[in-house]
Formats: C-alpha cells, sequence, structure tokens
C-alpha cells in the first residue's frame, strides 16, 4: 500500500487567484470547480467561488485549495502549518522562491544554513507560509 498527502488550502473568496499563482510559481496545471458549477448553493454571490482546486505537476507537485462554505469560519491562523517544498536543484527553489516573495513577508531569507546549502520561510501574498530548502549534496 502506498499513501501521499496534499496540503490543502482554505481561502475566503480568492481561492481561484492563489491556484493560478502557485501554478505559475511550479508550472502544472489548474483544476478548479465552482460552487456553481456544482450546483451547490442557489446564492448568486458564491456562483464563482471555488469548492474543489488543485494544482499539480507532473514532477509530483500538488496542492489543494477552496473558498470556506458560507456561514464557515473562517481563521486563517497564524502559524498552524506551512507547505514545505524540498528538492535537489538549487536553481529551481531559487525560482519557486522568487515568485513566492512577491508581496511576502520573509520570515527566513532564502539563505546557506545548518542543515541545507539553501533554506528560507516566507508568509506569502495570500498568507500561506511556505518553507523551501535545497536538499545537501550527500544525503
Amino acid at each position: 500500500m502506498s499513501i501521499e498527502t496534499t496540503t490543502h488550502l482554505n481561502f475566503d473568496g480568492n481561492a481561484r487567484e492563489a491556484l493560478d499563482f502557485y501554478a505559475s510559481v511550479f508550472g502544472g496545471d489548474v483544476t478548479a470547480a465552482t460552487y456553481g458549477q456544482m450546483g451547490a448553493l442557489d446564492d448568486p454571490a458564491w456562483t464563482d467561488r471555488v469548492v474543489f482546486g488543485q494544482v499539480s505537476t507532473d514532477a509530483g507537485f500538488r496542492v489543494m485549495a477552496f473558498d470556506v462554505w458560507p456561514g464557515q469560519p473562517y481563521d486563517q491562523g497564524s502559524n498552524a502549518f506551512y507547505v514545505f517544498v524540498h528538492g535537489d536543484d538549487t536553481v529551481e527553489i531559487e525560482r519557486y522562491w522568487a515568485v513566492l516573495s512577491d508581496g511576502a513577508d520573509i520570515r527566513q531569507p532564502l539563505a546557506p544554513s545548518a542543515w541545507a546549502p539553501l533554506a528560507g520561510q516566507l508568509r506569502d501574498r495570500f498568507g500561506v507560509v511556505w518553507q523551501l530548502d535545497v536538499a545537501p549534496a550527500d544525503r
């Protein structure tokens, strides 16, 4: 048996914008269905909000997202989780960092660290915390 986990991000009206942004960072395809497309709600204010969305790449990156249901409390929290992106290609990690950092709050600059040739953490313009690092060559 194999198992896989996928980070699922919750938003309050801007899930599609976030998914499009993450696709611009990591590549891949956006799949999204709205509440209106699914016939989930009669309220026209919710027609274009995302009830199911994801970005996935051939390299194995995947993140899911949706806009929380009407009436469901939305509290983004401040440090409940982060998305960890770990790779062995320094150029690719630096490219992800460069795009994600636009409008972000840098928590730890992307730089050499005690555990990796490059590591950094930021809170992107959507409030999602990302940790990126490059695998040491000897692992």
